[in-house]
């Protein structure tokens, strides 16, 4: 009897990229391919991550430097379940601009990473998620 296995990594679960250049920076899932498509045959999911993190901010820290420290970066990714580790964490923000073309195409790529960008920056100002 072969039990089947949970399907814990859904979209909108936060991980850790294990491999590449993106080793140890967070993600959330924004889709996932459980039994691969033709192209990749095996479980992979897209991810937007942050690729640089924001900053501690302090009070004494003039309103320039707030929002330099307060800046992040995101990026854009298809990776295979072996190179995430799942964290205990969601994230509910919906990234309707990340579609599975975007990886394809680098203009539409830029365009979605912006969005993603905004999407990420105004859940971080509104302090309700600390996972960053």
């Amino acid at each position: 009897q072969v039990s089947a296995m949970v399907k814990f990594l859904k979209p909108g679960k936060v991980v850790v990229l294990l491999t590449g250049r993106f080793a140890g920076k967070k993600a959330v899932i924004v889709k996932n391919f459980d039994d691969g498509t033709a192209s990749r045959p095996y479980g992979h999911a897209t991810v937007v991550g942050l690729q640089k993190e924001p900053r501690k901010v302090t009070k004494r820290q003039t309103a320039k430097r707030q929002a330099k420290k307060s800046s992040l970066k995101t990026f854009i990714k298809t990776v295979n379940y072996t190179h995430l580790m799942p964290t205990r964490y969601t994230l509910d923000v919906d990234f309707k601009h990340v579609t599975p073309d975007v990886s394809e195409n680098s203009t539409k790529k830029v365009e979605a990473r912006k969005d993603c960008k905004k999407l990420l920056e105004e859940k971080f100002k509104t302090g309700k998620n600390r996972w960053f």
